[in-house]
């Protein structure tokens, strides 16, 4: 259970922050980097939900359940596998949520209309928010892929899989939003030469 009766405490005044094993790491760490870009991709389909809530309830629902994911995830970096008995069952991403997202970008992949150029982000303000979200959730995974390389750091496989299918459904999302991609903004190479 989370208990926060006060939101400052000097723990951290040193640069340094707790994890879930109660171990301290610097602000500057890549775990802790990888936890607040899941962080920040996060807070920012908040803000693409600010345009989803009224027209697109089916997305913005399916959007409120990854930002509680996120959640879980953020918890999973913060927890480290470690040999001791835990006394508590740490939170992990599960096999389970993947799923979940899966089935959704191919419920909504199923009514966009083909590619037929890379999509550059726009359209309408809900897609163009969706995109950012989706470069935050990429670096997000770009920092857990690095994290897991390091010696000594693990990463869950389920883990990875869930960031990396939270980009997938955002680019999916970005195009039903923009009428099921009748509204996409295509690249076109070499337009302005």
């Amino acid at each position: 259970m989370v208990k926060l009766n006060k939101i400052y405490t000097r723990t951290g005044d040193r640069g340094t922050t707790g994890l879930g094993t109660r171990e301290r790491r610097l602000k500057s760490d890549l775990r802790i980097a990888a936890f607040g870009t899941v962080d920040e991709a996060n807070a920012c389909i908040g803000m693409a939900r600010l345009h989803t809530a009224r027209d697109n309830p089916g997305i913005d629902a399916m959007l409120a359940a990854i930002q509680n994911d996120l959640f879980d995830l953020g918890a999973d970096l913060a927890t480290l596998e470690t040999d001791e008995k835990p006394e508590y069952e740490p939170l992990r991403i599960v096999q389970s949520q993947v799923d979940r997202l899966e089935r959704d970008i191919d419920a909504l992949n199923e009514h966009l209309a083909p590619l037929r150029s890379f999509v550059l982000p726009g359209g309408t303000p809900a897609a163009a928010a969706l995109h950012l979200a989706r470069t935050v959730a990429r670096r997000a995974e770009r920092l857990m892929v690095e994290l897991k390389e390091k010696p000594g750091e693990v990463v869950g496989g389920e883990a990875l899989r869930y960031i990396n299918r939270v980009s997938d459904f955002l680019f999916v999302a970005s195009r039903a939003v923009n009428d099921n991609g009748a509204r996409d903004v295509l690249w076109v190479p070499g337009q302005n030469r």
